[in-house]
């Protein structure tokens, strides 16, 4: 039996070379390798590279530490450590705190635990 790969939902259309950056960046990519030459059974020479590419957010969210003398406390890095999810009407990406106490400010879209809030202060 033969596995085929499948699409995601986000790209029913095909992807773009924009799509797949968002992606990368969304997701993130870690390049971890170690390359070694010896003779002999000697060691050479060794080479250990380590690097990661990602978004602002996405380093936040997995706790990526960032060089010494790196400004991370910029207006981006502090907005990034906010957690944020895609509005399951509108796919587009909102505070989680927003999302689930008030709505979708995009779409209008309002979550079963706003809405109980709602009929309690009523």
């Amino acid at each position: 039996m033969a596995i085929e790969p499948a699409r995601d939902a986000h790209d029913a259309n095909g992807g773009t070379l924009a799509d797949v950056i968002d992606r990368v960046l969304d997701k993130g990519l870690v390049i971890n390798a170690d390359i070694m030459v010896s003779v002999v059974g000697v060691e050479l020479l060794g080479i250990k590279i380590r690097a990661a590419l990602a978004s602002f957010e996405t380093a936040a969210r997995y706790g990526l530490e960032f060089p010494s003398g790196t400004a991370v406390e910029t207006p981006a890095w502090d907005d990034a450590k906010v957690s944020r999810d895609y509005c399951p009407q509108c796919e587009k990406r909102v505070t989680v705190a927003e999302l689930m106490g008030e709505g979708c400010p995009w779409c209008g879209w309002v979550s079963a635990k706003a809405k109980a809030q709602e009929t309690i202060s009523e």
